[in-house]
């Protein structure tokens, strides 16, 4: 497993998270074994958002023992009084909700304490007055909750929240579908969902993946706007590789799908390489490197990815990327020129004059 740390604090995330959408009806059994095979593999982060009830009382058994190595997503504005998912911005629904989680998890702490699923604007407005906030706020304090997120489909609500300097981490759903404006939950243009991402990294706060597969979509050919289906590989590489993430959250739906998603730590570069969808990405996004790296290898040795991506911090503002540019042991003065990048880049970016101009930017 490999991890990532919190900007601003120490926790070290894994990669690889475990969302728990559809775990529910496994039944305990299964249940306890895909929780103790997640464990065994260095899973460390665990979202509480459950399309019922059933999965609490077994992480509460599971996770008891090692409860100090593991980080819970627990949302404030989740509901399972019926026994199913609920959404309520009650603010007394809420505290009763939470305080039933965390009974049934048996634990007296969250690691994030998440506003839930926040959408539009009026949504935002009245969670902000209702004194949930204010609740999360003083659970802070008393060290009940760690850190507090947000989860949200919108990248205007999280720009937002992250102005108010109220979160350490953003739920958020990435995906080459919601990025290329296709799909239900594919809110904001190309241009202002990378923006988030490198608000994100700039500011310190980091971004656990929700969906993204595209609730499967993506998956099969029949259902994918693009009419032809990627793999689960190439759509965690893809989210991993956008500024700001830490770790990609898969719903499953038992061990097997477990076992299937921890294929791609041992995924080989061609497995994991998410290229062709720059054969169906539209025309605005043309020319804008997403640092997928099938440029790859250079011959004069850069990361030409890892270069691109500085730099676009950089010019977003982050004051970090320009020392982590310079730390790097090729730079972008060192491309000869070839051309092999230009050729090979399925986005159709012209990277050997990209790296003339990053270059002149750092002043070397």
């Amino acid at each position: 497993m490999e991890y990532r740390r919190l900007p601003k604090g120490m926790e070290e995330i894994s990669i690889l998270g475990l969302g728990n959408s559809s775990l529910g009806a496994a039944g305990e059994k299964e249940m306890e074994e895909t929780l103790a095979l997640a464990l065994e593999s260095g899973i460390n982060y665990f979202d509480m958002a459950s399309s019922d009830a059933a999965p609490f009382p077994v992480f509460g058994r599971v996770m008891e023992s090692c409860r100090d190595k593991v980080y819970f997503q627990i949302h404030f504005g989740a509901d399972y009084h019926t026994g199913k998912y609920g959404w309520t911005l009650n603010p007394e629904a809420v505290k009763r909700s939470v305080d039933w989680q965390l009974a049934q998890l048996r634990t007296d702490y969250i690691d994030f304490g998440f506003i839930h699923c926040i959408d539009e604007e009026g949504d935002l407005e009245q969670f902000l007055s209702c004194g949930t906030l204010e609740h999360i706020q003083d659970l802070k304090a008393q060290g009940v909750v760690r850190r507090i997120g947000l989860s949200t489909h919108t990248p205007a609500i999280a720009s937002r929240v992250m102005d108010m300097g109220l979160i350490d981490m953003l739920m958020f759903s990435i995906n080459p579908a919601y990025d290329y404006r296709h799909g239900e939950y594919a809110i904001g243009a190309t241009d202002e969902r990378m923006e988030l991402y490198l608000k994100c990294q700039k500011e310190g706060v980091g971004i656990s993946v929700m969906k993204a597969f595209s609730g499967g979509q993506l998956l099969n050919a029949k259902t994918s706007p693009f009419k032809k289906a990627l793999t689960e590989y190439q759509c965690i590489q893809y989210a991993l590789d956008k500024p700001g993430v830490l770790t990609v959250l898969p719903g499953v739906r038992g061990k097997k799908d477990l076992e299937r998603i921890l294929g791609f730590l041992s995924a080989s570069q061609e497995e994991r390489d998410y290229s062709v969808i720059g054969s169906f990405t539209p025309r605005e996004a043309e020319g804008s490197c997403v640092y997928c790296n099938h440029c790859q290898p250079c011959p004069a040795g850069l990361d030409v990815g890892l270069i691109n991506k500085y730099y676009d911090l950089a010019c977003a503002g982050d004051a970090m990327a320009k020392s982590h540019y310079l730390n790097l042991e090729k730079k972008a003065s060192a491309c000869i020129g070839c051309g092999h990048c230009d050729r090979r880049c399925p986005f159709h970016v012209e990277q050997t004059e990209r790296m003339r101009r990053i270059s002149d930017y750092f002043g070397e």
